[in-house]
């Protein structure tokens, strides 16, 4: 089982070394008092990358190797000028004024927008163990980069950000819309799968160099009844592949949980009790059929239901569910788990959760108990192993 997990709060970064059969002991954070967004290890060469987003001063990120103490800041997307859009104050040529020196009725370009400069670095993934150095970053307003040297340059997946279908996009939670999950096949580098917060799964099976939407099966309750199937509106939180199977997918979506087993091809909705609400969702490394949520009562509310505090599991694809709450805060309890906020590690056994409220817990018997490690950490953004 992994040793080690990595907490991106509100306020740093805390990184836990295993300690006994439930123990963890908590080191010093890093960038204390700053928003630490999304947090990652990557194996292929040890490194930890740490994603900042300081408001006003804009996103960071960070970058320690591999037996290395010291942070280094790197590069960080950075998005190409937005092209300019005419406009004309005649509503049409000027043709007939082509000898005046008054160009009040020129064409002139619109004032840069906010969907053309980064707002958060949402998700950040290896790229393939065949393609050393490379990494993925979903970003808000719904940019996906890639860089191809450990974060030291960006380039703007173009083919993705140009596709039409993205002027539907739109926010959920956040203003502008997000892509918060990248997956790599494990089979095939090229293959790459994201989730967008509103806008659907994307895949590409050519590295990026062409994307199709894929979440046929997906239903946005809360659009018009004619468009409640669209696959370009539909706001999964959160995807996830399995690692033995990567043709299972799951998603936690704002109107229920789906599960693929098709490579995201189609999609079956999927209720659970006491609800099939929330933001997070692990699937098992080697078991498609097994994954966990975190249930809550949606939209203006964002709260476990009836105040329990509690992890589902299925461990048949779906089809039934199991309610987990020993070692959980007793009712009432009011605790949310972002997107990133559940991890399962690489035998299936240790689980990882972060709260709204700061309260962090692990499980070493598959989610049905678990053992509080810290109730009094800055709201959780993510938790990994690693």
């Amino acid at each position: 089982m992994s040793d080690r997990l990595l907490v991106a709060t509100r306020k740093g970064l805390f990184i836990l070394e295993a300690d006994g059969a439930n123990g963890w002991k908590l080191g010093e954070p890093h960038f204390i008092g700053e928003p630490v967004s999304m947090v990652l290890f990557d194996p292929r060469d040890g490194s930890l990358y740490a994603a900042l987003n300081l408001g006003h001063f804009g996103v960071k990120l960070h970058r320690r190797r591999a037996g290395m103490a010291q942070w280094e800041e790197c590069a960080v997307p950075v998005y190409p000028p937005q092209p300019a859009e005419p406009t004309n104050a005649c509503n049409g040529s000027n043709a007939g004024n082509q000898g005046s020196t008054d160009d009040t009725s020129a064409t002139a370009p619109t004032p840069p927008s906010p969907a053309w400069s980064l707002q958060q670095i949402w998700s950040l993934e290896p790229g393939g163990p065949d393609e050393p150095g490379v990494l993925w970053a979903g970003t808000i307003p719904g940019g996906l980069f890639r860089s191809a040297d450990r974060g030291d340059t960006w380039e703007l997946n173009r083919a993705l950000w140009d596709q039409p279908e993205r002027r539907e996009w739109f926010g959920g939670g956040y203003d502008a819309p997000g892509i918060h999950s990248v997956m790599i096949d494990p089979r095939d580098s090229d293959h790459v799968t994201i989730g967008v917060s509103c806008g659907g799964v994307w895949q590409s099976t050519d590295g990026g160099a062409t994307w199709r939407v894929s979440a046929e099966g997906m239903e946005a309750d809360y659009m018009p009844p004619e468009r409640r199937g669209d696959a370009n509106v539909q706001d999964p939180h959160r995807v996830v592949q399995c690692a033995a199977n990567p043709d299972v997918l799951w998603t936690q979506h704002h109107c229920a949980i789906f599960r693929s087993t098709d490579g995201a091809a189609h999609w079956q909705r999927i209720e659970a009790q006491p609800s099939s609400f929330g933001f997070a969702v692990a699937v098992h490394p080697h078991e498609p059929d097994t994954a966990w949520f975190v249930p809550a009562v949606k939209d203006q509310y964002r709260v476990p239901v009836d105040g329990r505090f509690v992890v589902t599991r299925t461990r048949d694809g779906g089809r039934t569910f199991e309610q987990f709450s020993n070692g959980l805060p007793d009712a009432p309890a009011y605790d949310l788990v972002y997107r990133h906020g559940l991890a399962v590690d690489e035998s299936g056994k240790r689980l990882a959760m972060g709260s709204t409220t700061g309260g962090l817990w692990t499980s070493n018997n598959s989610g049905e108990s678990w053992h509080l490690i810290s109730a009094h950490l800055p709201p959780v953004y993510c938790v990994r192993f690693g």
